[in-house]
């Protein structure tokens, strides 16, 4: 559903569209961003035969602030006039990312770096651990770590406190980085499209505990990261991007296990930044990503 513009506008905004196809919605929303003084710096578009829809991504800059009451009354226009959810994004505001880690910490680790040298457009307010192992390297980089311990038994208790912290810091957007425990179906189901988790293989494959020890036992010929969001079927949710790279026998489980954690590092860096730009678009069990 198409969300109110944010008043705090500055030069450029990303408008994205999702609806029924028809013809003349690249001429409406053009026309209508001509109409605003916006030049259109990048406009990516698709339609999809398959379910009937149109979907488009448009990044458009101003030479001076956008009058977002005057956009406001447009956006509002076209979701009238073309029946779509049409939303406007600021790009230079950074997106709210709740990072969440067990004791693997190359992902993490790969994150942090990349928010630290602004190659990802977040703000992390809190890391999030059902272990200690990294609270001294989240500290550093001045994070608040948050440990929250999770049984069998206490497991309400720590997606209460996990709900607690992702409200109070007004997160937008959770980030498994490797952390390894099954969010419950109610979690899943409150937050969808707002988690997205990386899985150490390509999936359907290779589910479960020793991932890369089952590959050499197959004698696989590639190995690969898979980036999806969550849903409450476990490690189902529609895939964001994955990577891959050939191997041979040769290599052992160790060495399969460093490479795929290269893998990892890169796909979830990649889905991450493509979900943040407003890039994906999630429909069903599948996603449209624009480059």
């Amino acid at each position: 559903m198409s969300a109110p513009i944010d008043r705090g506008l500055g030069r450029e905004i990303v408008l994205t569209l999702n609806g029924p196809d028809r013809r003349g919605i690249v001429h409406a929303v053009t026309g209508a961003m001509v109409g605003l003084d916006l030049n259109i710096l990048d406009s990516q578009q698709f339609g999809d035969p398959s379910t009937g829809e149109f979907h488009l991504r448009m990044h458009l800059q101003a030479d001076t602030p956008i009058d977002a009451d005057r956009l406001e009354a447009e956006r509002q226009r076209l979701v009238t006039e073309l029946g779509a959810d049409v939303d406007v994004h600021d790009p230079q505001e950074p997106h709210r990312l709740l990072i969440m880690v067990s004791r693997q910490g190359h992902v993490l680790n790969d994150l942090l770096f990349r928010v630290r040298t602004g190659q990802l457009n977040v703000v992390v307010p809190a890391v999030v651990s059902n272990h200690e192992d990294f609270r001294a390297e989240v500290e550093w980089h001045g994070i608040p770590f948050h440990h929250v311990p999770v049984t069998r038994e206490t497991k309400p208790q720590a997606e209460a406190r996990l709900r607690e912290i992702i409200a109070a810091e007004r997160i937008e957007t959770v980030a498994l980085a490797r952390y390894m425990q099954v969010l419950s179906e109610d979690m899943c189901a409150d937050f969808p499209g707002r988690v997205i988790n990386i899985h150490h293989s390509l999936l359907p494959s290779f589910k479960g505990a020793r991932p890369y020890s089952q590959a050499h036992e197959r004698g696989v010929k590639v190995i690969g990261a898979t980036a999806h969001y969550v849903t409450s079927d476990l490690d189902e949710g529609p895939i964001i991007e994955q990577d891959f790279r050939r191997v041979d026998h040769r290599m052992s489980p160790a060495q399969l296990a460093a490479t795929g954690a290269e893998l990892e590092a890169m796909a979830f860096a990649r889905a991450l930044r493509w979900h943040v730009e407003r890039r994906v678009v999630l429909r069903g069990r599948r996603t449209i990503v624009f480059d």
